[in-house]
């Protein structure tokens, strides 16, 4: 029945058993009895749904009258089941009021030790929501600080909120437009600033909300706007000081402009949409789409002499900003017109064609138009050959005077369409053709990013971007992962100038004023107020205070330059709040900065730079990046797709009307508002289910944040929920156990495991909190989470609670119950604990239930203050032989539910046979009454073919007819399978349609494996691979060849009977 490419791999031999085979060879018996079939019995992973699919739960309401801030009732009955509903009511509120979360309770803990943890929250746009990049960072640095918390560490965690300059003057702005018809034009600049405020107040709360909703154990009596006094004064000092030592200075450059803002924007608010050619797209302004992704070729006359030179470009609209021509030195095909001149058809100017090396001999024609008004690369040109600098598109993306009447105060991409038609009209157009592109998008308009020459403030980068690289290579500041360290280096190394002005009204106003006195050309100074800067301009012109007319000028700070002032700016609020404490000494520099790794450049590094230079101390200690979070086809989430979650939406469950009513609230296209609209018919076709904060934050934890970019689907979390259905019952049993116990709970150093199963388990949950503390030091939290989640699902309910509390003889063995049910106690207790930095409230529900029979129970206390567990308080749980004997013990029993299961015997008990080695059989014998309760069997019987006497082991050989499973290659598993087995045609048809999906691809694989070369000429690594591969295919087909067989075969043998 096997492919004849699988039976090839067999070794030659006979009816015997053909010993034990690599990775390339088939791990079955060849046995010539019809009625034996092997199963190779592993467990295996199907293709995610194409669609979430759910069931609605039962909501339970937590309906005792509990005032806010007060502690929540746990003296009631506990559900019958996992709400997260219920969970998650009045706990916060109790945190929060008791001042858990604030440093100051350092000094009430009796486990207390003088460390310090601090570290700011990257602030959050005050305009926006949340969404799941901001709760993966809130679930990542959560766990990390309330660990520290546990640990006695003294721990500050700052939230923060950012004033988003551009972003909220657009949401005000349209709001005015909205409800009143009016433009910001309409108003002063100090009203509307005054209409800011006013949303903000409203509004500004809404982030702060959903912080608490996600568990956030901030400390809230240090929360930070940027635009709070303090935070004005901290960025102004900045500004001062940094000008003072000529790191900020005033010049005209190419800045990326916006002209739906009419504002500069920075390099972060800037989106690449890669085009592979032809694209038409709406730009804000314009009524019909404009086309991109193509390149026109057009030619200008030489003159004084025939000929012309054709350029190609995909801006047609800036020729008339061009100033020359230039052409790679190098290049045979123009050769003779080095240092010769072209005529402009619109203008009349003469255009000189030049030499550089930067021209690409292969792009277009070979000869490019040098416009460096508009385009970066040009602007570099004109600096090295003294090139005059034209600008023919406005601020507000409308052609300017120098253009001519005809183009003067056209839309820039109307023009474009008229420039190319009077280049047809005069015989200069020399065509057009398809061309891939990177076309700059501004995020916050979507309008097409216009490079424009601007007088603007700059930040001087080279020297500080030099002792950010040195700070790194030195060890002062460790970039984790480590593999950003290359990068860090390579783009500090080339590092540009960065603009830090604004055209808004709403931001920090930059602290420089223009001076006014007779016969004084554009001079600006700067002070901390005007009375200081009047001060300064009077040293500095040799002129009275009086004789100064200073003029502030309206440009507003770039955001980052704020948000990079920080930690900074939370050491002035701290420094204002404490003003005769040590607070600063304990709290900055921060012990670590945690982000999204694509804020490395335009955040992180700047903040480095800036703290440096301002404080001469780094601002933290570490950068943890985290990866990006994608959809769970891996695509970047984003409204026009659909896929954008709101974590909210994730906790408490949303319906699909909502996410679609979410969709037409936005400004989409009303095309992609349809396949947005189709995207979540799709993935959500009833909605999201609620999941409840802790589920989200353990789903969120258990992605590799170091690695790949994490593809999160809401199944992942529904997994999580049903995870903290399995801690609720597992809650529910062992207050039972304990409710019957009438010997109090020893303390953990009083309490000595008796059975081997006793010592398995305090063993294992020694081994995962070792695993935990070592995982947690590297900051990889997906090892701490399955950790977890292994101990807690498959050691102690799939085994422990199942056969040493519930089988324990009350009669028989009162003291091992009594022993049994205090390692239950304290197994669930340390699991709550270690599990709380990740889901704060199940297990702060959970332990305050618990603590009532533990010994020495404090009525009053949260389980976020209490120790963490650490394994040197567990070394006397540690029995390392226990742990590694019992692994045989848990493969048996699941290769024998497994046989189970493809049989359909749910309450059938069968006996079994283990056909093993002799040192096997010693462990089986070991722990036999784990085996006997834990496979579910009626008897057990243990069978060595050789180097044991029988008689010892009181067995005899399995009989024949035996379903078989095998362990490994020297354990077999006999099932004595009676008549009456249910045949499931359904899933034969299933089995059938995975092995033919699975068949082919092992093929192709063998193939490889086999051929001469491959042990000599393949890498170890990759063979490695080819061998997993090899291994997972072959453990998966092998079953589901004996599966499609075994059912057939017993119907066929009980029809014979």
């Amino acid at each position: 029945a096997f492919p004849r490419d699988i039976l090839d791999c067999l070794p030659p031999g006979g009816p015997e058993w053909v010993g034990s085979f690599t990775f390339h060879e088939l791990l079955v018996y060849h046995m010539t009895s019809p009625d034996l079939i092997i199963v190779w019995s592993v467990g295996f992973q199907t293709a995610e749904d194409e669609a979430v699919t759910w069931r609605e739960k039962q909501k339970i309401v937590y309906a005792a009258q509990t005032p806010p801030g007060t502690k929540k009732d746990t003296s009631l009955l506990l559900p019958s089941s996992y709400c997260p509903e219920y969970v998650e009511s009045s706990w916060y509120q109790w945190w929060e009021k008791e001042g858990f979360f604030r440093p100051e309770q350092h000094e009430r803990l009796s486990h207390r030790v003088d460390q310090t943890f601090a570290l700011c929250i990257p602030p959050p746009n005050v305009t926006g929501t949340l969404h799941l990049g901001h709760a993966l960072t809130v679930a990542v640095e959560d766990a990390l600080v309330r660990r520290r918390r546990m640990q006695g560490y003294r721990v500050l965690w700052v939230p923060g909120c950012d004033h988003a300059g551009i972003a909220t003057q657009t949401v005000v702005e349209r709001r005015l437009l909205r409800d009143g018809g009016k433009r910001r034009q309409d108003f002063t600049r100090k009203q509307f600033l005054r209409e800011v405020w006013k949303w903000k107040n409203e509004t500004g709360e809404e982030i702060y909300h959903q912080l608490r909703r996600l568990g956030a154990s901030l400390d809230w009596s240090r929360a930070c706007f940027t635009m709070d006094p303090g935070f004005s004064r901290a960025v102004t000092e900045a500004f001062v000081r940094l000008s003072d030592s000529g790191l900020i200075y005033r010049s005209e450059a190419l800045v990326n402009w916006s002209c739906a803002l009419e504002s500069a924007i920075s390099d972060i608010e800037v989106d690449s949409q890669e085009l592979s050619g032809q694209t038409m797209l709406s730009v804000p302004g314009y009524k019909d789409k404009v086309e991109f992704g193509t390149m026109l070729t057009f030619a200008y006359p030489l003159e004084g002499h025939d000929g012309e030179v054709a350029v190609s470009t995909t801006r047609p609209e800036t020729m008339l900003g061009d100033v020359a021509v230039a052409v790679h030195p190098d290049d045979p095909r123009y050769q003779a017109v080095h240092g010769k001149h072209c005529r402009h058809p619109f203008t009349n100017r003469l255009l000189p064609i030049i030499t550089d090396s930067v021209v690409d001999m292969e792009l277009g024609t070979g000869a490019v138009k040098v416009t460096p008004a508009h385009d970066h690369t040009d602007f570099l040109l004109s600096q090295r050959h003294a090139l005059p600098r034209l600008t023919v598109i406005g601020g507000d993306g409308t052609m300017t005077p120098p253009c001519g009447q005809w183009l003067e105060g056209v839309k820039r991409f109307d023009a474009r369409q008229l420039v190319v038609d009077a280049l047809v009209e005069k015989r200069l157009f020399r065509g057009k053709q398809n061309h891939a592109m990177t076309l700059p998008v501004c995020s916050r308009s979507g309008d097409i990013i216009e490079p424009l020459l601007k007088k603007q403030w700059f930040v001087s980068c080279e020297e500080m971007a030099k002792k950010a690289i040195q700070v790194v290579e030195d060890g002062q500041l460790e970039i984790i992962p480590h593999h950003y360290t290359k990068t860090w280096k390579n783009w500090l190394s080339n590092i540009s100038d960065w603009c830090i002005s604004r055209q808004l009204w709403w931001g920090h106003q930059i602290p420089a004023y223009q001076v006014e006195f007779p016969n004084s050309t554009e001079q600006w100074v700067w002070g901390q107020s005007e009375d200081e800067a009047r001060q300064r301009a009077a040293v500095k012109y040799g002129v009275k205070p009086e004789d100064i007319t200073l003029t502030q000028g309206d440009l507003p700070l770039n955001l980052l330059l704020t948000s990079s002032t920080f930690t900074i700016t939370f050491r002035e609020f701290n420094s204002h709040h404490f003003p005769q404490t040590t607070d600063l000494q304990c709290f900055y520099p921060s012990s670590i900065l945690e982000t999204g790794s694509d804020l490395i450049f335009f955040w992180v590094a700047r903040m480095v730079m800036l703290g440096t230079e301002l404080t001469g101390q780094l601002p933290f200690k570490q950068v943890l990046l985290h990866s990006l979070v994608r959809d769970r086809h891996g695509r970047k989430m984003s409204k026009s797709l659909g896929n954008v979650i709101d974590p909210l939406d994730v906790i408490h469950g949303v319906s699909l009307e909502r996410l679609q009513e979410k969709v037409k609230e936005g400004n989409l296209d009303p095309r992609e508002r349809l396949v947005a609209m189709e995207a979540q018919r799709k993935d959500f076709p009833k909605g999201i289910p609620q999941c409840g904060t802790d589920a989200l934050r353990f789903a969120l934890c258990s992605h590799k944040m170091q690695g790949e970019d994490i593809s999160l689907s809401i199944s992942q979390v529904l997994s999580c929920r049903h995870f903290c259905n399995k801690m609720w019952q597992t809650l529910k049993f062992t207050l039972g156990v304990l409710g019957d116990n009438t010997t109090p709970v020893a303390t953990l150093g009083e309490t000595s495991a008796l059975s081997s199963l006793d010592r398995w388990i305090c063993s294992r949950l020694y081994s995962t909190v070792a695993e935990c503390e070592q995982a947690f030091e590297t900051y990889e939290l997906h090892v701490v989470t399955s950790a977890l989640y292994s101990f807690w699902v498959h050691s102690l309910c799939d085994v422990y609670m199942e056969e040493a509390v519930v089988h324990a003889d009350t009669e028989h063995h009162v003291r091992a119950r009594q022993v049994a049910t205090s390692i239950l106690y304290h197994c669930v207790s340390m699991s709550l604990a270690l599990l709380s930095p990740f889901m704060p409230f199940i297990t702060e529900e959970l332990w305050q239930r618990l603590q009532p029979f533990g010994p020495g129970a404090a009525a009053q206390t949260p389980l976020c203050l209490q120790p963490y567990p650490c394994s040197s308080q567990l070394a006397h749980w540690h029995f390392p032989e226990e742990e590694r004997d019992f692994q045989l013990v848990q493969e048996v029993m699941r290769v024998a539910r497994s046989l189970r299961a493809q049989c359909g015997m749910t309450k059938e008990k069968p006996a079994m046979w283990v056909v093993c080695s002799p040192s096997q059989a010693q462990v089986l014998l070991h722990f036999g009454s784990a085996v006997w309760t834990l496979s579910r069997i009626s008897s057990l019987h243990i069978y060595c073919p050789h180097g044991v006497d029988q008689e010892e082991l009181h067995s005899i050989p399995p009989p024949t007819g035996s379903l078989i499973g095998v362990v490994d290659h020297t354990c077999q598993l006999h099932l004595h399978i009676q008549s009456g087995v249910n045949i499931d045609k359904r899933m034969l048809l299933q089995l059938s349609q995975r092995r033919d999906k699975i068949v082919p691809k092992l093929e192709t694989i063998l193939c490889r494996v086999r051929s001469p070369d491959y042990l000599t000429k393949v890498p170890a690594h990759v063979r490695q691979q080819m061998d997993t591969k090899v291994s997972t295919d072959l453990a998966t087909v092998v079953p589901l060849k004996s599966s499609l067989w075994q059912p057939l075969m017993l119907e066929a043998h009980r029809c014979s009977n």
